[in-house]
């Protein structure tokens, strides 16, 4: 009987592989470009950490368990708290700021559709310990220095930026309680994924004031922050959150990603710890769910326990930017499988030893080669040296007789004699 995967799993045969270590590649050399290092937890959790962030409702949308010990526990569906639950651990020994990246394997149980599984790969970075919009701003642009790096252009891609601060303090201007705000987020957060007639009809039932629900609708297509005093009037808070906005258009620009943002009010993020500027990145058309999406979570870590200490972040799955990558033609279907300098190829069945011998310290010099695991005709060997990618070839024939080997160019054809005691002292032939 064959046993199919999971629904919402991939196998990762070599090819798959090779993309997935080119796109979790990516995301590590951006990070470290721009100054994070790398951290990882466990695969499971306490169920607890989950309910504390997002309440009971989380509970039906993990993998959870429980234990021999009777501990109810979950596979992580994200990794950031995690991250508050490490750093609260150590917060009087580490060093601030503290600039973080994560490249973790998470799982969901919803369910499977396009650009979202119900296993992924995603990448997080968080700067905590800054309680500054500039690193709210080396968020985006760490994002976008990695989007652009794999070739999208701001004709490919927009980073759509607001703040649940700036919005907060219009909805307690125009007339909403601040008891009221987490409840409203989820309902704002919806915009965008469901039809406007609908998306208006249960504001003004959530709301229960229709003037007030015109309101925000007009304040959700707000696409600069001059506009909003167009629509209500401006009090010291609102005035201090817009600001605050400029401010990170400003620095956007200083470095050089202006072009790639746009200011969007409707960008809400429904989770209610988010607390000041908040970001997602979309394909321009709008075919696709958002790239990645972040923003400012001050009282995260407070609410694991620790003390209250500003932090950021931004989280990016890789089902969404393969089919972005794919959509616009910027992913190889043959991506090496590995990386191969040197093929050995052995043409007498004689000379096999030796040809072990030479591929083992090819290796041992810190260099990768393949090996033709029986003697064969040189064709079909160099055709299996191609198929590996090697850059060189080293044929053992009737030459090794008097100690040479022939050394192969497999790019340009080229190829010479050379003592096999010369070539393993220098492992370097020629380019």
């Amino acid at each position: 009987m064959k046993i199919p995967p999971v629904k919402g799993t991939r196998d990762f045969y070599p090819p798959q592989m090779a993309l997935r270590n080119f796109i979790l590649g990516g995301w590590k050399v951006a990070s470290l470009r721009n100054g994070f290092e790398e951290y990882d937890g466990p695969i499971f959790e306490h169920l607890q950490m989950y309910r504390i962030k997002s309440g009971d409702e989380i509970v039906e949308q993990l993998f959870s368990l429980t234990d021999r010990g009777g501990r109810e526990l979950a596979i992580r569906p994200e990794i950031t708290p995690t991250l508050a639950r490490m750093v609260n651990q150590q917060i009087n020994s580490l060093p601030r700021p503290i600039k973080w990246f994560s490249l973790p394997r998470l799982c969901r149980a919803e369910r499977p559709q396009k650009g979202r599984l119900r296993e992924f790969f995603q990448w997080n970075i968080d700067i905590i310990g800054i309680d500054d919009v500039l690193a709210d701003a080396e968020v985006i642009f760490t994002t976008l220095d990695y989007l652009r790096s794999v070739a999208l252009t701001e004709k490919d891609i927009k980073a759509k930026i607001s703040s649940r601060k700036l919005l907060a303090e219009l909805l307690k201007n125009i007339g909403i309680e601040a008891e009221r705000l987490d409840i409203l987020y989820p309902v704002l957060d919806k915009k965008a994924k469901i039809p406007a007639e609908a998306f208006s009809a249960t504001l003004k039932e959530k709301v229960g004031d229709a003037k007030i629900a015109e309101t925000i609708l007009k304040l959700m297509e707000v696409d600069s922050p001059e506009h909003i005093g167009d629509i209500v009037k401006l009090n010291g808070g609102v005035q201090a959150a817009l600001d605050e906005v400029r401010k990170l258009f400003d620095l956007l620009n200083t470095m050089g990603v202006a072009d790639y943002c746009t200011f969007d009010m409707s960008i809400v993020r429904g989770l209610a710890y988010y607390t000041g500027i908040v970001f997602e990145v979309h394909d321009i058309t709008g075919d696709l769910r958002a790239l990645c999406g972040g923003g400012r979570y001050d009282n995260l870590l407070k609410d694991f326990g620790g003390p209250s200490i500003p932090a950021t972040g931004m989280g990016m799955g890789d089902c969404v930017l393969e089919i972005l990558l794919r959509n616009k033609g910027l992913l190889k279907d043959d991506l090496p499988t590995q990386k191969t300098e040197y093929f050995v190829a052995c043409l007498d069945e004689k000379y096999n030893r030796d040809a072990i011998e030479i591929t083992a310290k090819i290796r041992l010099a810190g260099r990768a080669a393949g090996l033709g695991y029986k003697a064969a005709a040189l064709g079909k060997q160099l055709k299996q040296a191609s198929a590996l990618g090697a850059a060189k070839c080293v044929i053992i024939g009737q030459e090794f007789a008097a100690g040479c080997i022939v050394l192969k160019d497999m790019r340009t054809g080229e190829q010479r004699n050379i003592k096999k005691d010369q070539f393993l002292s220098s492992l370097q032939g020629w380019e």
